[in-house]
């Protein structure tokens, strides 16, 4: 089998079709989220903090060979540390309900048997004991 055949069956296999569909539909819920964060959740938050935006807060450590000033930018590493937190707190709470929808419902106990089988099972006990 040629390279080219080898690939063709590895790339339409379910499972590589199936994960690219889900990297992509993760991307744009990826984008979505981000924009809930920057947009809606943390401007309260700054507002909370007198106006202060997180992405911003940084600390000079020193100076580059072309002057400029080298900053650790811990801000936005806060911004990316609470945009994962949310990230992964929709995800659980997506995952929970989807799997809620799959749980088949909760087993009722088995129906008795039909009067024919326990008068039968009946009459093979008292066959046994002769």
């Amino acid at each position: 089998m040629g390279i080219a055949a080898e690939f063709k069956e590895f790339a339409m296999k379910g499972n590589v079709v199936d994960m690219a569909v889900g990297v992509i539909i993760g991307a744009a819920f990826g984008k979505i989220v981000g924009s809930l964060v920057e947009n809606v959740i943390m401007p309260p938050i700054g507002m909370a903090l007198a106006g202060v935006n997180v992405a911003d807060w940084a600390t000079k450590i020193g100076v580059a060979a072309d002057g400029k000033a080298v900053m650790l930018k811990y801000g936005a590493f806060l911004q990316t540390v609470i945009d994962f937190v949310i990230v992964a707190f929709i995800i659980f709470i997506a995952l929970k309900g989807i799997n809620r929808l799959k749980k088949p419902a909760p087993n009722a106990p088995p129906p008795p048997p039909p009067a024919q089988e326990v008068l039968l099972g009946q009459i093979r006990d008292l066959l046994a004991k002769r």
